[in-house]
């Protein structure tokens, strides 16, 4: 689409949005002369995704234009990252890629514009398979339109840029009995469950490593008293002696697909 421009800004819409943690190197687009870099998304963090909530983090670049345009006259080009995997640059942005919707570029320069917006996500619509939680690679499609309103060049180029895409994950807990005598056995279980983008809810997690923590009543630290692997449903379930009143959980490091998950505090009276 067009971009439309106004004094001192330019404003960009691009269609369905997605998501990108990234900080990625500068992509030349060479039948363009458009440069896009400094291309900064979500802090350089992973991007974690549920099943319901749309995740809009936000995303900066910068667009060199190549003589003869200006950032003036924002009509003339268009220009920003995009995320794709398992394909080329081309084909990721025609089908399966993840886009930007709105953002807007602020002209420091003749020729040069800082960009800011958000990438968008939706776990109905952008991510259909829990095999999109993987590594994203980084790309770029900048494009020059002709006087007239026609596509004038395109280019769709490769960063080395990547971004990790994961599953948000859940975890629960419950201690009991509630209250316990000092010394008797305490039993704690709980679950970890992960978002499946297929059915879009929580599924069990097997094989998960869970540490179990305490943290004493008076007192804001918690302590790993062992770790257990969850079962094949992402069951967690151990045994500990009851010391002191405090309170236990669950905390989950998560994988290279599954973000970590650490589970409410659950309170324990010890008499």
């Amino acid at each position: 689409m067009r971009t439309a421009g106004r004094t001192g800004a330019v404003v960009a819409v691009a269609g369905a949005l997605a998501l990108v943690p990234i900080t990625a190197p500068t992509a030349q687009a060479a039948d363009t002369g458009i440069t896009v870099s400094r291309i900064v998304v979500n802090g350089g963090r992973p991007v974690v995704v549920g099943t319901h909530d749309v995740q809009e983090p936000p995303v900066t670049f910068r667009i060199t234009l190549p003589s003869g345009y200006s950032t003036a006259h924002s009509s003339g080009y268009t220009a920003e990252p995009f995320l794709y995997h398992d394909t080329t640059p081309k084909a990721g942005a025609d089908s399966g890629g993840l886009h930007m919707g709105i953002y807007t570029c602020y002209e420091t320069s003749s020729r040069i514009a800082d960009c800011e917006g958000t990438l968008r996500i939706d776990p109905y619509y952008r991510v259909d398979s829990n095999n999109d939680a993987t590594t994203w690679k980084v790309a770029v499609v900048a494009r020059l339109w002709k006087t007239s309103g026609g596509l004038k060049a395109e280019e769709f180029t490769a960063t080395s840029g990547r971004v990790q895409i994961k599953r948000w994950a859940r975890a629960t807990v419950n201690a009991s009995p509630e209250p316990v005598t000092r010394g008797k056995t305490l039993t704690v279980t709980g679950g970890l469950t992960r978002a499946d983008w297929v059915k879009h809810k929580y599924t069990g997690v097997a094989a998960g490593l869970a540490r179990l923590q305490f943290c004493k009543k008076g007192s804001s630290v918690y302590t790993t008293v062992k770790s257990v692997r969850s079962s094949s449903t992402g069951a967690l379930r151990t045994t500990v002696k009851a010391s002191a009143d405090g309170y236990w959980r669950w905390s989950f490091g998560g994988w290279d697909t599954t973000g970590g998950a650490t589970s409410t505090a659950d309170y324990v009276d010890v008499r």
